[in-house]
């Protein structure tokens, strides 16, 4: 059964950098995040998409293969269960 990425985040370049928790609110009068994980960088490749290992966060490139499909049908290919990716 295929389920959609918790989270997709649509983006402009192949070259991406995860931390878990860049999406959280920070600034003058919030303190910093304490969620998260270690920043990692990402390459996305010919499928238009590259997933997070630690969180699981989808990042599509725009106007890449991946942009406006249905996220759920797509295979997970951090996990080696696409098969055509090798």
């Amino acid at each position: 059964m295929n389920i959609p990425p918790p989270e997709t985040l649509l983006v402009e370049t192949k070259r991406v950098s995860c931390d878990g928790a860049s999406g959280i609110r920070a600034g003058e009068n919030y303190r910093p995040a304490a969620l998260g994980h270690p920043r990692i960088y990402l390459e996305i490749d010919e499928h238009g998409y590259v997933d997070c290992g630690y969180c699981d966060r989808r990042f599509v490139l725009k106007g890449g293969p991946a942009d406006g499909a249905d996220q759920a049908s797509l295979h997970d290919i951090s996990e080696g269960t696409d098969p055509g990716h090798r």
